[in-house]
């Protein structure tokens, strides 16, 4: 069965970290880009970074950019997203994506995970 599963959310601090993973199971993440999208309440789902296969490059957005990492361990078959500074607005739950390129069709087409829920709050 294929799956993707987000873990490492929570309720964190202005100015804290929390580090999200993305497992996943019956295929091979090394293969595919993996992006990290987020969704605040009320709002659009939006892009926050993403590593292309085989961890070629990275992308982040402005918003995060500078605080934000992602990155891969191909033997745990896992990627992470290290979230350094928070703030109140990167508040959203965190979904995971896998798809063959970074880029729109992603968005459409990717294989989501059921997402991860991240407070930032004080």
């Amino acid at each position: 069965q294929l799956q993707l599963v987000e873990s490492g959310g929570g309720l964190v601090q202005p100015g804290g970290s929390l580090r999200l993973s993305c497992a996943a199971s019956g295929f091979t993440l090394e293969y595919y880009a993996i992006g990290w999208f987020r969704q605040a309440p009320g709002k659009e789902r939006e892009g926050v970074s993403c590593s292309s296969g085989s961890g070629g490059s990275a992308n982040y957005s402005d918003s995060v950019k500078g605080r934000f990492t992602i990155s891969r361990d191909n033997a745990k078959n896992t990627v992470y997203l290290q979230m350094n500074s928070l703030k109140p607005e990167d508040t959203a739950v965190y979904y995971c994506v896998a798809d063959p390129l970074c880029g729109t069709t992603m968005f459409k087409f990717g294989f989501w995970g059921q997402g991860t829920l991240v407070t930032v709050s004080s």
